[in-house]
């Protein structure tokens, strides 16, 4: 790649003009008017970073090529209109740490503005955080679901079982595996809501016990993000004025929390974490409702190819990598599952028959 200074020109190009495109779209779809002058403002850098890359190709004597707007762009504006800005800024704040990794333009004052404490909050950054986590959260279930029940289709077909064995297996596996993550996510949501709650309760004793200590500490935090001291002990006064509004500002600042939320629901979590699941392990037992034979075996295959296919486009929009590397990737881990637990189902097979 060093003796083709121009390749990575091109890719550096490539990356700011995508940025450049996505920044602009959120600033477009935004609905805080904050937010949408400061997604403007990234935008104009990257396009300045992009003119910056043009020019250097042209320093080579290299064609500019044209502007062509990625994929992932396409796809985490869609995310975005329907599911609002801060769904994908968690996913947008990944990929831009993997393809500037090796980028040497001065980024100074860049990444900083898409969260600024002043315009968003504590508030704002913690919700964006989750929100965004979300998307993450949903390929990795639905990855999880297609994994697992492919393995078992695949290991019930390998030991040469009936259609109605293979279909029974499947849906069996569907059920159990989305009960035991629906489970999984309940439990873990509610031993989070547990300990917050512990943790709100012993700095609600603290604030009734000793006051000026919480004073002390609010105005402690208003000095760090930038205050003078003495507007920092006037705002804390003000503040540790309402007991409620303290405790609250004391939570979201040392526990980076939403007091009325804790986390989120716990039974939402099950019931998301349940269909996602639900709908990944659908894709390789869905072709037996209509097929048997080696017939079924093969759509389920091709079924769970396009499944694959979805799942590792979602996982490059948070990872960074290439779509192209991602579906490789999906397709050989899958495949390499699915191939043992096939020769594991046709030895038991063979040995029970035999």
């Amino acid at each position: 790649m060093g003796n083709h200074p121009e390749r990575r020109f091109r890719s550096n190009l490539r990356i700011e003009r995508d940025n450049a495109a996505l920044y602009a779209r959120l600033a477009e779809l935004a609905t805080d008017p904050r937010l949408s002058q400061v997604y403007r403002r990234i935008a104009a850098g990257e396009q300045s970073n992009a003119q910056f890359w043009e020019t250097r190709l042209r320093g080579l004597g290299e064609a500019v090529p044209p502007i062509r707007i990625g994929t992932r762009v396409r796809a985490l504006s869609w995310f975005a209109q329907r599911f609002g800005t801060e769904f994908v800024m968690p996913t947008v704040v990944r990929l831009e740490h993997a393809d500037h990794a090796d980028t040497p333009v001065d980024r100074s004052g860049h990444r900083d503005h898409f969260i600024p404490p002043h315009e968003l909050g504590v508030h704002g950054r913690r919700h964006q955080t989750q929100s965004g986590n979300t998307l993450r959260a949903a390929v990795l279930g639905a990855n999880d679901g297609l994994v697992s029940n492919v393995s078992l289709v695949m290991g019930m077909a390998g030991a040469a079982s009936g259609d109605r064995a293979v279909l029974l297996a499947g849906l069996a596996g569907l059920v159990a595996g989305a009960c035991s993550m629906a489970l999984g996510e309940w439990l873990s949501v509610n031993s989070s809501r547990e300990f917050y709650q512990a943790q709100i309760t012993e700095r609600a004793e603290r604030l009734a016990v000793a006051p000026e200590d919480g004073l002390q500490h609010i105005a402690g935090i208003y000095r760090e993000k930038g205050l003078e001291p003495a507007a920092a002990e006037h705002l804390a006064e003000h503040i540790a004025e309402t007991p409620r509004a303290a405790l609250d500002m004391l939570v979201r600042e040392d526990l980076g929390i939403d007091p009325g939320e804790l986390g989120g629901s716990a039974y939402g979590a099950a019931i998301s974490s349940f269909c996602l699941f639900a709908c990944g392990a659908l894709f390789p037992v869905a072709p037996y409702f209509f097929l048997g034979g080696h017939l079924a075996l093969l759509a389920s295959a091709c079924s769970t190819a396009v499944g694959l296919m979805l799942i590792g486009i979602g996982t490059s929009l948070f990872t960074g990598r290439s779509m192209l590397f991602s579906i490789a990737r999906q397709f050989g881990i899958t495949a390499a599952a699915a191939t043992i637990t096939y020769t594991v189902g046709h030895l038991l097979g063979a040995a029970i028959a035999g």
